[in-house]
């Protein structure tokens, strides 16, 4: 018996009820807090490069900021280190994270991390046997220590994702209007701009070129920590052939028009490769599942009446 069936279902439920809805009321709230606090800036500007500095910046620290200062000031040294073979900073911009406390939370979670799941552990394991708990404390631990690794790749490949399913909606619209005679510093900011809503990840990096192109940085170095904060290679491929477009003087619409056709080319043979894909891999939890159910419906009648049969006879 574990150490939780000594606790009453019902006060378990209750605590995890409130512990659920006390997280819930947090998030909201703090939401909420976000989107006024984001209306309020939108509304005090009116000019483009305002809305940019208005979207991307705020001179007033936040709440995460500040909680990140505090965390970063009482974590261990030690844990602010990663040992993957891309840097932990980089990491966490590819998942989206690029305020100046991002890397203290996740240091912090990992902390968290590595004392949850071990108590977790001690809470399952059956009571009297040592051996059992050491092998929940020990799986407590491992787990811990993977699962914020493990959900910061998530977070970076769901993010790419939705980055690389945007980008030709943004090259048609950046078509509409270079050929319309817009520059393509505002053409990159109105396609920011509109489809911020769709594509919200893809526009804040887009977003971020403009701003560093109004800072002084050349355009071409702008573009190129494009595909550097997403890791997307679609996106690497585009700015090389803007930058390339750029320096021979060619038609730039004619290349985003071209890489908008490539891109949609090779979303739609990937689509059509996981459609081909998807009745291979059907055929497992159709053995499994499906067929002994099938089975059972479509033969068992017939083997009952089979067995009356042999046993009226006997």
């Amino acid at each position: 018996m574990s150490r939780l069936s000594n606790v009453p279902l019902s006060l378990l439920l209750l605590i995890v009820t409130l512990i659920v809805s006390v997280i819930t009321v947090v998030y909201v709230t703090l939401a909420e807090l976000e989107r006024r606090k984001t209306i309020d800036r939108l509304a005090e500007r009116r000019s483009a490069a305002d809305l940019v500095d208005a979207l991307l910046g705020d001179d007033r620290p936040s709440m995460g900021a500040r909680l990140a200062a505090w965390i970063s000031e009482r974590i261990p040294r030690i844990l602010a280190k990663d040992d993957g073979s891309v840097a932990l900073q980089e990491r966490l911009v590819l998942a989206g994270f690029d305020e100046a406390g991002a890397q203290a939370l996740y240091n912090a979670a990992r902390v968290a991390s590595l004392i949850a799941f071990p108590i977790l552990g001690w809470l399952l394991a059956p009571a009297g046997s040592n051996g059992l708990l050491f092998v929940a404390l020990l799986i407590g631990a491992a787990v811990g220590l993977v699962a914020p690794r493990a959900a910061l790749d998530r977070l970076i490949a769901s993010r790419q994702e939705r980055i690389r399913r945007g980008v030709p909606d943004a090259l048609d619209l950046l078509v509409v209007c270079v050929e319309a005679g817009v520059s393509l510093d505002a053409a990159i900011l109105r396609v920011s701009k509109d489809l911020a809503g769709l594509h919200g990840d893809l526009c804040f990096e887009l977003a971020q070129v403009v701003r560093r192109i109004g800072a002084g940085i050349p355009r071409d170095r702008a573009l190129q920590q494009l595909p550097v904060r997403t890791g997307v290679e679609e996106l690497r491929t585009l700015v090389a052939s803007m930058i390339q477009s750029e320096r021979l003087g060619s038609s730039i619409s004619r290349v985003l028009r071209i890489n908008a056709e490539t891109l949609r080319l090779r979303r739609r043979q990937v689509a059509e490769k996981k459609a081909a894909e998807a009745s291979l891999k059907m055929m497992i939890p159709i053995a499994l599942f499906q067929l002994p159910a099938l089975l059972i419906v479509v033969v068992g009648p017939a083997v009952v009446q089979l067995i009356r049969q042999i046993e009226s006879t006997l």
